[in-house]
């Protein structure tokens, strides 16, 4: 059966260097980096080594990227500890997040009574900067998060505009960044925010390991409570084949960014065309295909399917060998709608099948071009 993978937004496949690169670490460089002793030093050395590089992409000092399990954990840590620690009493951020970043914000509120504050959106799903500064007026301590890349729809946030807009409001901003870095520069001095969280394997990395940006001097403190590994930030030994695998990832994703950007724009701009021709019912949701204001990497498109064809889509695409998703891979297996397009779609549009896909540079126009002839038996023109 033909494999059309086309599900990158919930992960990415590893590259081969990527593979070697950890191989080789496995194999010779199997030292806890709290040892002392001769081998413990040089998996210590890669340790850091690794950390040096990975900040130096963001222009940051090595001493504020927090080596985490991935975007959740580093999702957690900050928001956590921000109203544990820092005295935050209201989040301001939108109902179109991750659940990372959802769920935690909730159980704050829950355990600390604290005020939760969701700034409109505009029709499009995109953050109303205006109602955001209106937020921003409120005299509690405060901590915004919004995520930069939509991992549903592909929304992207203006994030330097709205760092600025926090900073001269004296309020801290937090953004899930896991679906941008890798895919996209971010110089954390021109920007002026205090925390990100990043994922490894959205990058064509392993999982297990990601992240978090923390800006010298926040005063964020530990949640994972041990030995002093990463600074105090995050106890437990440290997974060195996948800090130096995430590296790697992260070396050859910009090291080729400006070619793997342009191939797959080319391909978003092309497979929508291609859907847009098997129907002029076809709608796109979200802001996912506005190139400016929207990531490269994913479209998610709602299709004209008749709702006694619709309940099957997903498994026929399956069946097609077709891998993509219907919101984001962490609800997929939900009854539930996504959360996400509950909030921007009208009822109409809910009862038909939205899906999302989304592209690496693995994939090619043939593998767009078999997607829609698979799409043809169900959509209506």
């Amino acid at each position: 059966m033909k494999q059309v993978y086309f599900d990158n937004a919930a992960t990415t496949p590893m590259r081969d260097a990527v593979i070697e690169r950890m191989t080789e670490v496995m194999r010779s460089q199997f030292g806890n980096a709290s040892s002392t002793h001769s081998m413990g030093r040089s998996a210590k050395s890669l340790l850091e080594s690794s950390r040096k590089t990975i900040a130096s992409f963001f222009n940051v000092s090595a001493s504020e990227i927090v080596f985490t399990a991935g975007g959740t954990e580093a999702d957690n840590l900050v928001l956590q500890s921000a109203v544990r620690d820092l005295g935050v009493t209201e989040i301001i951020t939108s109902k179109l997040e991750h659940h990372a970043v959802l769920h935690t914000v909730e159980h704050l509120q829950k355990k600390f009574d604290m005020t939760v504050s969701y700034v409109n959106l505009l029709e499009n799903g995109m953050v109303d900067l205006i109602d955001l500064e209106r937020l921003l007026q409120s005299p509690n301590k405060k901590l915004v998060s919004l995520m930069h890349i939509n991992n549903e729809i592909g929304n992207k946030l203006d994030l330097k505009k709205v760092a600025e807009l926090c900073k001269s409001n004296h309020t801290l901003f937090h953004s899930d960044t896991v679906q941008s870095v890798g895919h996209y520069e971010l110089d954390l001095q021109a920007i002026p925010i205090d925390f990100i969280a990043a994922s490894a394997h959205k990058f064509h990395g392993p999982k297990g390991i990601g992240f978090a940006f923390i800006r010298k001097g926040s005063g964020i403190k530990a949640s994972i409570f041990g030995g002093e590994q990463e600074r105090g930030y995050r106890a437990g030994t440290e997974s060195i084949h996948n800090v130096v695998g995430m590296e790697e990832a992260l070396k050859l994703s910009y090291a080729n960014l400006e070619k793997e950007q342009a191939q797959v724009l080319e391909l978003k701009t092309y497979f929508i065309d291609q859907l847009k021709g098997l129907s002029s019912k076809m709608t796109f949701n979200g802001n996912c295909v506005n190139t400016e204001e929207s990531t490269y990497t994913l479209i998610n498109v709602c299709l004209p399917v008749a709702p006694e064809k619709g309940g099957m889509l997903h498994f026929q695409l399956d069946l097609k060998g077709i891998a993509c998703s219907k919101g984001s891979a962490c609800q997929s297996g939900s009854n539930q709608n996504s959360h996400v397009l509950s909030e921007i779609l009208n009822a109409e549009n809910l009862l038909k099948p939205s899906v999302r896909f989304s592209f690496s540079s693995f994939n090619t126009k043939a593998e767009v071009d078999y997607v829609i002839d698979t799409l043809k038996e169900f959509v209506e023109n």
